[in-house]
């Protein structure tokens, strides 16, 4: 089994430093996005242009991005990794809350080594330069988010048959990234594609501020490396009766994590 991260945890070393190439761009964000844009252009490249792009390959890629936030000075706190083990052997569905662009960029390393897994993702993801060759590569369930109804039944129909082929989903139900965590926009479509799937719940919370949204162009955000990158998984849950409990405790997990993190909660 393919592993970055032994046991439960994953912290960012005490003694871990920036690179001399964050101060020569001045602590800037520049250092972080050239790292990202020539890691996007080096796998589309030699791996999504070609369809050699494999889970070892997301896995590499996402790997890269991770410790571009260690060389940018950032720190990471990972928890809940023996959680994900406890369903190894069954699919799961991962839900959890979405605060930016960085989360979607790291948990492939954190979680496709233990768990073969792909996104629901939005259409406009898969048609960048570049990086839309390697979203498409990843198997993604791709939404157009224009008519919900459309939407329901394709990551329905879709999620269900790769749930049955073992491959297990990321999905956050809420309905835009947000850097608060609203209770009220949090759907219960993860659980309800759990149990038609008969798969597991394995809920996940993060707050990944260290990475902004940005205020003209969203994906190019200010830098905070004040800001712990946290990440937590749950207890697999399975999912009974009308999957109304198994919501509620999902919902249960982020608000308290969140609130301990320092993170808002509505």
């Amino acid at each position: 089994m393919r592993t970055y991260f032994q046991g439960d945890t994953y912290f960012t070393a005490d003694n871990n430093k920036a690179s001399v190439w964050d101060y020569i761009f001045l602590r800037s964000r520049l250092f972080f996005y050239l790292r990202v844009l020539k890691s996007i252009y080096k796998f589309n490249k030699k791996y999504a242009s070609k369809g050699l792009y494999t889970p070892k390959r997301w896995e590499e890629q996402s790997f890269e991005i991770l410790k571009t936030c260690e060389l940018c000075g950032g720190r990471l706190e990972i928890r809940g990794l023996n959680n994900i083990r406890k369903a190894v052997n069954d699919p799961a569905v991962f839900v959890g809350n979405h605060m930016g662009l960085l989360e979607t960029m790291i948990l492939p390393c954190i979680i496709n080594p233990i768990k073969k897994v792909t996104f629901v993702i939005k259409q406009s993801l898969t048609e960048f330069p570049f990086f839309g060759n390697i979203m498409n590569s990843t198997g993604p369930i791709v939404v157009g988010r224009k008519n919900p109804r459309e939407d329901l039944v394709k990551v329905t129909t879709e999620g269900v048959n790769k749930l049955n082929n073992n491959i297990s989903i990321i999905l956050f139900p809420q309905s835009t990234r947000m850097p608060i965590f609203d209770k009220k926009k949090f759907n219960s479509l993860g659980v309800k594609l759990a149990k038609k799937g008969n798969a597991k719940v394995i809920p996940f919370a993060i707050k990944t501020d260290f990475l902004e949204q940005g205020k003209l162009i969203k994906d190019f955000g200010k830098l905070k490396r004040e800001k712990t990158v946290y990440i937590t998984f749950g207890k697999p849950l399975s999912v009974e009766g009308n999957g109304k409990p198994e919501h509620e405790k999902t919902i249960k997990f982020i608000s308290e994590n969140l609130k301990k993190w320092g993170a808002k909660v509505v």
